[in-house]
C-alpha cells in the first residue's frame, strides 16, 4: 500500500479486539520503525513491549495516577477540548490493548527528539500496514515508568503506544486541506 493511502486511513484507536496479534506483527513493525533517518545515524530509540498484564495493570495505575494531577491543573481550551471530547484521567486502553508499545529516547545522541518522533511515525504506517491499531499515549510524567522499568538515565520515554487489532468504531478525526498547511516561499 502507498503511504499516502496508509496515512489517510490511520486513526486513532483507544478500543481493542481481545484477541492478541502475533508477536511477529509487532517486531515487523518496529523493524520498520528502526529504518527511521537520525541526526549522525545515532539511532537514539529504544523500543520495550510489554505483554504481561500484571506489567501493563502497573503502568495504567501509575499513568491515571499521574493524569489526575495533571486534569486538576489544566485550564483553559485543553480543557474545555478534553471535556468535549470526553477524555477523562482513566486509560483502560493501557491495560485492556494486547501490548503496549514503549519507545525511548537516548538524550545523549544528537537530534535525540526529533529522530526518535520520525521513527515513531514510521511504527504508527507500518503498524496500519498490519491491520493494527494504536493511538499515541503520552504519560504527563514518564518519571514513574522509567522508574519501575529501570530505565538508564539517559533515556527518556516519549510515548506509549497501545496496540491491538482494533475495535474502535469512530471516525478519524478531519484533518486541514493541503491549502491550509502549505506555503511557498515563506510562511
Amino acid at each position: 500500500m502507498k503511504v499516502l493511502e496508509l496515512a489517510k486511513r490511520r486513526k486513532t484507536v483507544r478500543k481493542f479486539l481481545p484477541n492478541k496479534p502475533p508477536r511477529e506483527l509487532i517486531l515487523k513493525a518496529i523493524e520498520a520503525a528502526k529504518e527511521a533517518p537520525s541526526g549522525m545515524n545515532a539511532q537514539p530509540w529504544k523500543f520495550i513491549i510489554i505483554e504481561d498484564h500484571e506489567l501493563k495493570r502497573k503502568i495504567r495505575e501509575l499513568c491515571e495516577k499521574e493524569e489526575e494531577r495533571f486534569y486538576s491543573t489544566t485550564r483553559g481550551k485543553l480543557m474545555e477540548w478534553l471535556k468535549e471530547k470526553g477524555f477523562t484521567p482513566r486509560k483502560p486502553f493501557l491495560s485492556e490493548a494486547p501490548y503496549l508499545i514503549l519507545v525511548f529516547s537516548n538524550t545523549k545522541a544528537p537530534y535525540w527528539l526529533q529522530s526518535t518522533w520520525i521513527a515513531v511515525g514510521y511504527l504508527l504506517l507500518a503498524l496500519e500496514e498490519l491491520g493494527l491499531g494504536s493511538v499515541t499515549y503520552t504519560p504527563p510524567n514518564p518519571r514513574p515508568i522509567e522508574y519501575l522499568l529501570n530505565v538508564p538515565r539517559d533515556y527518556k520515554l516519549q510515548v506509549i503506544l497501545p496496540t491491538g487489532y482494533p475495535d474502535d468504531p469512530k471516525p478519524k478525526y478531519e484533518r486541514k486541506s493541503l491549502e491550509e498547511v502549505v506555503s511557498f516561499n515563506g510562511f
